[in-house]
């Protein structure tokens, strides 16, 4: 066991066997392919990061991404329509910039934790090591590996106060002397405060090491995911833009069709050998095959104005079936050059992508439309025998709808990616590194659009460099400056469509300037500063000759804090600020209203102490500014004619956390953490105008760990 307090807070991670690089404190998890794939200490590295480890995970009592990304200076949730995880990176929103071990992870559904050794959060455009997209950040999660020589157990049961239950298992096995067999199983019965709100979710992560020789490491893995709950898409906003309290209960959607499904089966190997004392490569294969589901209805139009009882719904079925293969290799290597000191890393990639995707429209009998009207009730619906029976008016007016009859879109898309890269860290003297280096990126992709028979298909050739010069004053203080691009083509995250007339729009770009300091000013003890300038360009089809094109350019600026480490022995703070700004720009150049989804405060604060060898308490806080829900105003119009026009947006709120344990002997651990201590209403999250995500009241969750 790890003590709450300390170790929960501690970056350390396990000398890794077979490989002359033990990984410190300071040095990322790298190499075991994950985010930066070069052994480069945290404070050399020309960029804003977070690592949040296994122990930590543990202690402060987190089961989801959303929770990690509470207490992360920088990003923010979005609601991800109640089926995925969707984060906002410095303003943008994005649902494909995840990774495992370093390897892309873009299918649209809510990761586990239950196998990770810890959580990176980058931010800033990552083209060069990533590809496309993570145009504000990325997130990979680095999994748990078998351990050689070793052989153990242990795991977790935990209860809240909602009723939700969850069991976790690690096993792991030297069934040699050369190898290591691990297992990682999870599963979750989920609960929360609002009505129908139900689910499993099951994780099963066997995993192999084997030490092939002294120089050679292979690491096999398999993991089946199958995941199924309720989709809340929240409540509807009012005159004043803000969500409406009084509907706080209230669950615009169906306790049998909001519901989404997902069966994943994850293959993953890595070989990483050292030829030499200065070379190692590490080459690794990436199979997966996603079966995903999304049924629900959801609040489309609300007027507080006329009709404050009456809602307007729709709705939708949606299928994703895809296949991910990735071939992924790299080359590191230590070189001298005169006086110059080089760390160099060649690398290619090969990414094969088949993705069919549908969606069905509602369809109601009553408007022959997707839309429909409803009295607004708890519940709000009811099930009848052949469908689902609405009370429309007071004269009770049913209507059923159909799932079936109006089909929306269905699209088979093949894509494949051929990428190289290269990148050097140059060690000029003692106290100034520089970073240089480039990724050229072919980006082929084929659509067949069934319902309109039709088939497009473009290619994209980019390359995305990379800058950055770090000064070092002393050992302990790194001066950083950095600059890089990245591109997101126009078929988007999930590539159901290549939009533009006769296929002409070039991907957005995103240019991405930051500067900083990182200050190791105490022993455990951290500081990271940083200002960054993100600027999207977009070409757009000109409003008065569509052949030619605009070249919109957007804007996202601002400034980050991170303290993170030790104060003193026992007592482990984590502590997160940022400030963002920002201008959607039009066709004419005029900068307009502020972007949805860009807080322009936020602030998290935990501290771990432990009061003595057995007991330690947490107590902390997340606060996040207003946000505007959409880019632009919505108008109400009253029965007399007048008009209302405001901007939908999420107020500011500040929850309070904590929690307790008691190590009752060296292998066990009760713990309890608690969320909302003060039992704040508070929305923290939205996907659009009328789906504004309400927070939970105060509850407990409670847990025993346990390791022999």
């Amino acid at each position: 066991m790890t003590d709450a307090a300390g170790e929960a807070g501690s970056d350390t991670v396990p000398e890794y066997m077979g490989d002359p690089i033990i990984v410190e404190g300071e040095v990322l998890y790298s190499d075991q392919v994950n985010a930066l794939r070069t052994p480069t200490p945290i404070i050399d590295v020309p960029q804003s990061l977070s690592i949040i480890t296994n122990e930590e995970i543990e202690a402060r009592g987190f089961t989801t991404i959303g929770q990690l990304v509470d207490y992360t200076p920088g990003v923010s949730n979005s609601q991800g329509e109640g089926h995925r995880d969707a984060i906002v990176f410095r303003g943008v929103r994005s649902t494909a910039d995840f990774f495992i071990d370093g390897v892309r992870d873009d299918v649209q559904y809510y990761r586990s934790l239950y196998n990770l050794e810890q959580v990176e959060i980058l931010r800033g455009p990552n083209a060069l090591l990533f590809g496309r997209g993570g145009a504000g950040g990325i997130l990979n999660r680095v999994t748990k590996k078998g351990e050689l020589g070793e052989t153990f157990a242990g795991g977790q049961v935990a209860l809240d106060t909602f009723g939700a239950f969850s069991a976790q298992a690690d096993l792991n096995f030297a069934v040699a002397d050369n190898a290591a067999f691990r297992v990682n199983a999870s599963f979750e019965e989920l609960n929360n405060h609002r009505d129908f709100y139900d689910g499993t979710r099951i994780g099963i992560n066997p995993t192999a090491r084997v030490q092939l020789g002294d120089n050679t490491v292979l690491d096999l893995s398999y993991e089946f995911a199958d995941h199924e709950r309720f989709i809340d898409r929240g409540i509807v906003t009012g005159a004043d833009g803000r969500p409406v309290e009084a509907f706080e209960d209230v669950v615009f959607g169906d306790p049998d069709l909001n519901f989404t499904t997902l069966e994943a089966h994850i293959l993953r190997a890595n070989l990483q050998h050292q030829f030499g004392d200065n070379l190692k490569g590490v080459f690794s294969a990436f199979y997966g095959d996603y079966d995903k589901l999304y049924s629900n209805f959801y609040a489309s139009g609300y007027n507080p104005l006329t009709a404050p009882d009456r809602v307007t719904l729709d709705g939708y079925v949606d299928t994703t079936q895809r296949q991910n293969l990735i071939l992924s290799g790299n080359l590191i290597g230590e070189i001298d050059t005169g006086s110059l000191h080089h760390t160099v890393i060649f690398g290619g990639e090969y990414i094969h992508t088949s993705s069919d995707q549908d969606r069905f429209n509602a369809f109601w009998d009553t408007t022959s439309d997707d839309n429909e009207i409803f009295a607004i009730a708890r519940p709000l619906m009811l099930v009848n025998g052949t469908g689902i029976g609405f009370s429309t008016d007071p004269a009770g007016v049913t209507t059923t709808n159909d799932f079936t009859a109006d089909l929306n879109d269905d699209t088979r898309a093949t894509l494949d990616v051929f990428s190289l890269y290269i990148q050097d860290e140059i060690e000029v003297t003692d106290w100034l590194h520089l970073i240089v280096g480039a990724r050229y990126d072919s980006f082929d992709i084929e659509v067949n659009n069934v319902v309109a028979n039709e088939v497009r298909t473009r290619r994209d050739e980019e390359l995305s460099p990379r800058g950055g010069v770090i000064i070092k004053p002393m050992e302990n203080i790194s001066i950083y400056a950095s600059y890089s691009q990245t591109f997101l083509p126009r078929s988007g995250e999930q590539f159901a469509n290549i939009n533009g007339n006769a296929n002409a729009l070039a991907p957005d770009t995103f240019t991405n300037l930051e500067a900083g300091v990182k200050w190791d000013f105490m022993s455990g003890l951290s500081l990271t500063a940083a200002v960054f300038d993100i600027e999207q360009s977009s070409p757009q089809p000109n409003d008065n000759d569509p052949t030619t094109l605009d070249v919109i350019d957007s804007n996202i600026r601002g400034f980050e804090l991170q303290l993170r480490g030790e104060v003193t022995e026992g007592w482990f703070i984590s502590a997160g600020y940022s400030y963002l700004d920002g201008a959607q720009v039009d066709a004419f150049g005029n900068e307009g209203l502020r972007p949805r989804e860009l807080p322009e405060s936020t602030f998290s604060i935990w501290n771990q102490v432990s009061v003595t060898d057995r007991f330690g308490f947490g107590i902390g806080l997340t606060h996040q500014g207003d946000s505007f829900i959409t880019n632009g105003n919505v108008t109400y119009t009253g029965t007399n004619g007048d008009t209302v026009t405001v901007r939908p947006t999420l107020p500011a709120y500040t929850r309070v956390d904590a929690s307790a344990y008691f190590n009752v002997s060296d292998g066990w651990r009760l713990q309890v953490n608690v969320e909302n201590l003060t039992d704040t209403l508070y929305f923290p999250t939205s996907h659009s105008t009328h789906q504004a995500s309400v927070g939970a009241p105060i509850n407990a969750r409670f847990a025993i760990t346990g390791r022999f």
